[in-house]
């Protein structure tokens, strides 16, 4: 397995990201700490959470993956073979949103608790914050960053232009640099990504860790089509996958498969691999049996010719 780095940090990571969007929602508490030890055990060592995990569930309020993470490091002793990363913005109940100072000063101190931890590896912010001034939102990350509270910054859910606005703010003032792009990106969510991102993405040289890898499942192959969907916790965020081009996609990642005997999930993975720039996808697991597929893409190395035919079934 060939490690990569995170863009000007020089971090070094493996190329798949484990999303913890799941502990404490689709996996409980035992069961992501057999996820975790299964994927550090095979050297894998970026994981990828957020404060607002899993606010979405009833009764949940955010931090919920945050506090299963920190109870895995406490008991594991294995925080530091992890890159950790984090993020800040999004609405938590009775807390809090934004990327304003004092709500960032506050919600690192939050997610440090949860995680039992003296330091966030790459902490991100969630999305762009319109009514925040850029500048400002950067020196509260150089406060962090000289307090040792945080080694990187990262951004997710950002325009081209803000992502462009933002580095050259760095750039102006002295302020320390998003190191990593979290887009959605994907073989069926590709125009977004490619037309806006990945020309700011090659200029400042940014290490991307795209999320959504795998559509929600349905570039995994379980899902043949939108009624096997039905009564499943992603059956309404999966129904969109369900048109002529997703058909086509998933024809060409069953022709993949069958040409190198790997499942399809790790031809997505491993189609995303070969982009340029990609640090990591992100991928989630609910059981350990599930972690092989992300573990087969890391080291699957997909023709020219398969490149080719994926690339063009999913054309925009």
């Amino acid at each position: 397995m060939q490690m990569r780095t995170l863009g000007k940090s020089g971090v070094q990571v493996a190329p798949i990201v484990l999303g913890g969007n799941v502990f404490g929602w689709t996996a409980d508490e035992k069961t992501s700490f057999a996820i975790l030890d299964a994927f550090v055990d095979r050297s894998f060592n970026f994981i990828d959470t957020a404060d607002v995990y899993s606010r979405w569930v009833p009764g949940h309020k955010g931090g919920e993956s945050e506090a299963i993470l920190g109870k895995w490091f406490a008991q594991s002793g294995k925080r530091n073979k992890v890159v950790i990363a984090t993020k800040v913005g999004m609405e938590m109940p009775d807390f809090g949103s934004g990327l304003k100072a004092e709500y960032i000063e506050r919600a690192v101190e939050a997610s440090l608790k949860r995680l039992e931890t003296d330091h966030i590896d790459l902490y991100q912010s969630h999305k762009d914050d319109a009514s925040t001034p850029l500048e400002e939102t950067l020196r509260a990350y150089d406060a962090l960053i000289r307090a040792g509270k945080v080694r990187m910054i990262g951004a997710s859910n950002y325009t081209g232009a803000r992502l462009t606005e933002a580095m050259d703010t760095s750039s102006k003032n002295g302020l320390p640099e998003y190191v990593t792009l979290q887009p959605e990106y994907n073989l069926h969510a590709r125009k977004e990504y490619e037309t806006d991102l990945a020309p700011v993405v090659a200029k400042y040289g940014l290490a991307v860790i795209p999320y959504f890898s795998l559509a929600a499942g349905f570039l995994t192959g379980k899902y043949k089509k939108v009624e096997d969907t039905k009564g499943t916790s992603r059956e309404k965020s999966l129904a969109k996958y369900f048109d002529e081009r997703g058909e086509r996609i998933l024809k060409a990642l069953d022709y993949v498969a069958k040409e190198t005997g790997a499942p399809q999930a790790s031809i997505a993975l491993a189609w995303l691999l070969a982009q340029p720039h990609i640090a990591g996808p992100i991928a989630s697991a609910t059981s350990t049996k599930q972690l092989e597929s992300l573990f087969a893409a890391a080291d699957l190395k997909l023709t020219d010719a398969q490149l080719k035919t994926l690339t063009e079934a999913s054309v925009y």
